[in-house]
Parts: structure tokens; C-alpha cells; sequence
């Protein structure tokens, strides 16, 4: 979309889209054109980097005519254009929308009240006033928060979202989610990923760390500007078939979390669980490569079948989507767990 408003194609070379949960910033793309012409030479150029955004889709042309089935990659903010000026190719890389919020720093102190939802929703629409917000979760109360000066309004969003154990994110069509990472033990996988005929399976990799592995957090938080006393609880790993143990082997390496948020037992349950989920050792952590699934989501549980025939389940935690034919799709896990 230009900075008019006005929406058009753009015939690309190349490119890729990357989905990362652990980056504030969890959708980056690159682009490639071959049209020196579009490299803007002043500001009031429309594709300039000051408004356009990208909308990437990608999915199947069937070649007899019909509408190509798309699935929606994102919605980008262009951040920055470059290339040849006579010969090309011409470069651009953007962000998603979440860098609309993060960037619009704070130049007051705001005190985040009420509710995990309705705050969050007041930072995201300060900054983007049509942002379509999605509540997954079970709203809860919050303490009182003051954000002082020059504070990023994503990180408080992401703040104040662990008081509920949720996670808040930009998603492919531009919206935003309010929501906890899936189980994966209890969630069905999406997608299958087999070493079979027909399959979509390139290879894998399998690894198992210790560095900067937690197995337990203790959460805590204490809130005098609400004259709440202080509450604190500590989630640890608690399966004894897991390697990083709370009482095995591996050692006690607890983890500190403390927010002014966080005014009730349960409400540093739930943020102690979330940051445990993502600091915690998985029984075996996988890299992928498969043919392109555009539709694929971070947190989202797939099932992998190895060309040993051993099957595990994954949870994604990271990939990279090309935007040409053929390219490989990366897949990076933050946890996995036999399936038998």
C-alpha cells in the first residue's frame, strides 16, 4: 500500500519472510524487485519509507485460470529501499505492524490500570486507533504500572500480558493476539512432516543445551501505589522424565521475574509459567527443513516422521517462508517430546 493509499502489485525476484516468537518484533521480510524505478528520490515519493507498507501473501497457482489460493504472510511496514539506481535489483525490508507501537515511545509517564486486555488495548490503539485487537484468554485484573518517559510501549504490552501468562503478537492479516502458548501435549499437530514418498520432509537436526536453561522462575510482585502486600510464586520443572529436572541431575538454576503487575498468587503463577515454557530445557529441540507451509504459525504443533521412523512432536518456535519457487523452509523448535 503507498503512501496514498492507493493499493498496487509488485513483481518481485525474490525474498523471504521470517516469523521468530523470540523477538519483540516476531514478523521481518526482504523483498527483492527488479525495478530500479520504484527506489524513491525524495520523500513525497510514494513508496517512500515514510507510510507504505507491504502486504505479502503467498500460496498456489493452479495455471488454468482460477484464483490462486493465497495465505497471508503479513503486513509489513516498509522500513528501508535500496538497490542500483539503473540496473537493479532493488531491496525492501520491513517490519510488522508491532513496530508501529514499539517505536512510538512513551513522551509521558502512563500508568497502565484495570484490566490485562483493556491496557493492552489502550497502548496498541494509542498508536494504531484501527488496530483490530483478539483476546484469547481469560482477562484478569493487573496492578497499577507506571511507564515513565521514552518507555517502548510493545515491552509493557509484553509485560503487562505475562500478568495473565499470555504472550500479545502481530499476526499475518495485520491483527493482534492476546494468548497463551499452546500445550504441547494436549495440542493436536497442524501439520505433518514425514521422511516418506510424497512427503514434505528435507531434513533434521537434533540438539539438547544447557546455556542460559532455567528450570524454574520465581515470579514476584509488589504494588504500593494499590496498598497490595507482596505475592510471589515459584514454577519449576516438575517431570521427572525431563532432562533439566527440578530435583534431577541437572541441578536447581532457578530464574527472577517481578512486576508491579502482578498482585495475586495465581496472576505469578501464570507469568512464573509462561517465562518457565520459554527458558526451560525441552526434552530435545529440532531444526528443520521442509517444503514451504506459508500457513505455519509460531507455537503451532507439528509432527515430524525421521527416515528412521522415529515420529516426535514439535513445537515451532521460528521459520523462514522464501518468496521463490524451490527455496528451503527452515523450521526451528523450542521443544519436542516423543510421539509414540
Amino acid at each position: 500500500m503507498l503512501t496514498t493509499g492507493q493499493v498496487v502489485d509488485l513483481d518481485h525476484t525474490g525474498g523471504s519472510v521470517t516469523v521468530d516468537r523470540a523477538q519483540a518484533i516476531r514478523r521481518t521480510c526482504t523483498v527483492t524487485v527488479a525495478d530500479p524505478s520504484l527506489i524513491p528520490r525524495t520523500p513525497a515519493d510514494q513508496l517512500a519509507t515514510y507510510g507504505a507498507r507491504l502486504r505479502i501473501s503467498r500460496g498456489v497457482d493452479y495455471g488454468d485460470g482460477s484464483q490462486p489460493e493465497l495465505v497471508p504472510l503479513g503486513v509489513f511496514r516498509l522500513d528501508s529501499i535500496d538497490g542500483d539506481v539503473s540496473d537493479g535489483p532493488v531491496t525492501l525490508q520491513g517490519k510488522d505492524l508491532s513496530a508501529c507501537i514499539a517505536d512510538d515511545k512513551l513522551t509521558a509517564p502512563w500508568t497502565a490500570t484495570g484490566t490485562v486486555v483493556g491496557a493492552i488495548t489502550t497502548l496498541i490503539q494509542r498508536s494504531l486507533p484501527d488496530a483490530d485487537i483478539i483476546s484469547r484468554i481469560t482477562d484478569a485484573p493487573i496492578g497499577s504500572r507506571t511507564y515513565d518517559v521514552q518507555a517502548d510501549p510493545w515491552a509493557a504490552c509484553q509485560e503487562i500480558a505475562a500478568a495473565a501468562g499470555a504472550e500479545v503478537y502481530c499476526t499475518a492479516d495485520g491483527s493482534f493476539i492476546i494468548a497463551t502458548l499452546p500445550d504441547i501435549l494436549t495440542t493436536p499437530p497442524v501439520w505433518a512432516v514425514e521422511a516418506v514418498e510424497g512427503g514434505v520432509y528435507i531434513s533434521a537436526g537434533r540438539a539438547m543445551t544447557a546455556d542460559k536453561v532455567c528450570n524454574g522462575v520465581l515470579a514476584s510482585g509488589e504494588n504500593a501505589a494499590d496498598n497490595v502486600p507482596p505475592v510471589s510464586y515459584l514454577a519449576v520443572d516438575n517431570d521427572p522424565t525431563s532432562p533439566t529436572y527440578w530435583s534431577g541431575p541437572f541441578g536447581r538454576r532457578p530464574d527472577f521475574y517481578s512486576s508491579s503487575t502482578l498482585t495475586t498468587v495465581t496472576a505469578c503463577q501464570q507469568a512464573a509459567n509462561l517465562r518457565l515454557q520459554l527458558m526451560r530445557a525441552p526434552n530435545a529441540s529440532g531444526d528443520l527443513k521442509s517444503l514451504p507451509n506459508p500457513a505455519l504459525e509460531p507455537g503451532d504443533v507439528i509432527r515430524v516422521t525421521h527416515e528412521d521412523g522415529t515420529r516426535e512432536l514439535h513445537q515451532v518456535a521460528a521459520f523462514t517462508v522464501p518468496l521463490d519457487v524451490g527455496g528451503d523452509f527452515p523450521i526451528s523448535t523450542i521443544s519436542a517430546k516423543e510421539d509414540a
